[in-house]
């Protein structure tokens, strides 16, 4: 950690591209990592930008390191990107960052993988369906495994909540979800704004369970951050 951040509390980082997570991630923090401050950076144009422009460009991954370098020049001890879809990003500035740069989706994938079976992964952005399933297969390899993995687009989900269609988004999203049921023994929802339809899906997914990124991410970050060398 920074010497100069020695005889206060360590900071924590979250850079996000959606401004309703970040009061989910302070509370989060706060739980997980009590001994930690914790501060948060919005830019929302990293998603923005990936969507319309259908992958992830190198001037999107040089605006995400801009933003880990300033996080880092604010004092963060370590950073956490929110963004699934950046995850690739991530992992590309980990080895140049000077603190432990963390994605958030990595505790579900290895909880995912510790579940065994046939893992389904439900996204709403093509965007970030690619990277959750190239994390979950990179996660069951460093175990030695190769589970079968269904990877499915709730089609037309994402449109309706851009627009303001929040029960629209929701209905696709459990219509989508009832359906990769049926072919998996463990779901992962690839993007955390997807986790509220959870609620409405009564009995219909039984006891198959169904793994967010906020709270496995930020257990993965404790443990992490915990096996870290100050």
């Amino acid at each position: 950690m920074h010497a100069t951040r020695a005889e206060s509390s360590p900071s924590l980082a979250f850079i996000h591209t959606v401004a309703g997570l970040v009061s989910l991630f302070r509370d989060l923090a706060a739980r997980e990592l009590p001994g930690w401050t914790s501060f948060a950076m919005l830019d929302e144009s990293l998603l923005n930008a990936t969507i319309r422009e259908g992958e992830l460009s190198e001037l999107t991954r040089r605006r995400l390191a801009a933003q880990v370098r300033s996080a880092v020049d604010a004092g963060a001890d370590a950073v956490v990107v929110t963004c699934s879809t950046l995850g690739g990003a991530v992992d590309a500035l980990r080895a140049d960052c000077p603190v432990p740069l963390l994605r958030i989706d990595r505790g579900m994938a290895r909880a995912a993988v510790r579940h065994g079976g046939r893992i389904g992964v439900l996204a709403t952005l093509p965007t970030t369906l690619a990277p959750t399933t190239e994390l979950i297969r990179a996660s069951a390899a460093e175990a030695g495994l190769a589970p079968p993995i269904s990877a499915r687009l709730a089609e037309g989900a994402f449109a309706r909540l851009a627009a303001g269609d929040a029960a629209g988004h929701d209905a696709l999203v459990a219509e989508a979800l009832a359906a990769l049921a049926a072919e998996s023994d463990v779901i992962v929802l690839a993007q955390a704004s997807m986790a509220r339809v959870l609620a409405q899906m009564g009995d219909r997914l039984g006891s198959l369970p169904v793994l967010t990124s906020p709270e496995l991410g930020m257990a993965q970050v404790r443990a992490e951050l915990a096996a870290t060398p100050t």
